[in-house]
């Protein structure tokens, strides 16, 4: 189904850009940061909201960041605190930064480097965040390593407590930290998606022969997580069970970059690709898809309804983004830079 843009469009980044992030820890508006892509020119974190009327979307802070931002995270217990992986020349690095009490003064701050992660040899991929509330450890993920960071912020203290390698043979490229389990980490390695344990550094489980871009827990069931993939789109497994994936979808008919679960809706799901194209999903995972169903069992249920596909865009769709909160409320960034905001309600009312 395509339906009609009903969007509202930030016009505010001047450059291109891929990451976007739910401002979770503000409880009192719909926010979400954005960071710029650019090689030549200075870059810029947004932290945007939308009005209190909930049609237009205001840019409520702008602030300088010098180099390219691949990986934006935003605190989820300190609204003002964030992380960036970004690039400079050949050099990759990943900091912690807090966001500067705004001023009449200075339109463009800069953000306040709170501490650099800097103990990575290898290209750095993700810091991951525990997603339900404070937490002092941070997950850092570089092509070859995992790390565990414990963070002091107030005293700008950054100490690795763990370290791992996958080893020269395998690539890491992301990953997601499981909201129901402070030691579990799922990490996207080559055709592979390695769940490891924080406690023993060691790989616990794996979905094996999966080309995954990107991956996300079900936030309301343990053992639940989606995968982006290249070959089959997306995906949803039940870690316990890791042979066979309990549904399928078809995806995007380009690559599908990046998917997300709905953090109140249970089966909403989000998906976008370098099709322009965002896809909501409606997915219902429950008691029937059980150990005991066979794979035919499984393949017959595979495909669920789409509720909609958001065609408004000229360029792929790197970032997509829930609102904490309002769970009825998405963004998504596509690459040119364009930031767009929709509500899902319709579709909830039909559920």
């Amino acid at each position: 189904m395509q339906g009609a843009s009903t969007g509202i469009v930030y016009g505010g980044l001047k450059y291109q850009a891929r990451c976007i992030a739910d401002v979770r820890a503000d409880p009192d508006h719909t926010s979400f940061l954005a960071g710029t892509l650019s090689l030549k020119e200075e870059n810029e974190v947004h932290l945007i909201r939308l009005s209190p009327s909930g049609n237009e979307l205001l840019c409520e802070g702008l602030f300088y960041h010098q180099n390219e931002i691949w990986d934006l995270k935003s605190c989820p217990y300190d609204s003002r605190i964030l992380s960036t992986v970004y690039t400079s020349g050949e050099t990759y690095g990943a900091s912690v930064w807090k966001i500067p009490e705004i001023s009449s003064q200075s339109n463009s701050p800069q953000l306040d480097q709170l501490v650099s992660l800097d103990d990575h040899t290898a290209k750095i991929k993700s810091v991951l965040w525990w997603p339900l509330g404070k937490h002092d450890k941070l997950v850092t993920i570089d092509e070859r390593n995992i790390f565990v960071w414990s963070i002091d912020s107030s005293n700008k203290i950054a100490k690795v407590i763990s370290q791992e390698s996958v080893g020269m043979l395998h690539n890491l490229s992301g990953g997601a930290w499981d909201p129901h389990d402070r030691n579990a980490v799922a990490a996207i390695c080559d055709s592979s998606l390695q769940c490891w344990d924080l406690r023993t550094m060691k790989n616990a489980n794996a979905i094996e022969h999966a080309h995954i871009r990107d991956v996300d827990y079900n936030p309301k069931k343990q053992h639940i997580l989606a995968t982006a993939e290249d070959e089959f789109g997306i995906r949803l497994w039940d870690l316990r069970m890791p042979k066979i994936p309990l549904k399928e979808l078809p995806g995007h008919s380009h690559w599908t970059w990046a998917v997300r679960h709905n953090p109140e809706y249970d089966g909403l799901i989000l998906s976008a690709g370098t099709d322009s194209t965002v896809n909501l999903w409606q997915v219902s995972v429950g008691s029937e898809d059980s150990a005991i169903d066979s794979p035919r069992d499984k393949r017959s249920r595979q495909i669920d309804p789409l509720l909609n596909s958001y065609t408004d865009y000229e360029d792929s769709i790197y970032g997509i983004a829930w609102s904490s909160q309002d769970p009825s409320v998405f963004a998504s960034l596509s690459y040119d830079g364009r930031v767009v905001v929709e509500s899902v309600k319709p579709y909830i009312q039909r559920k």
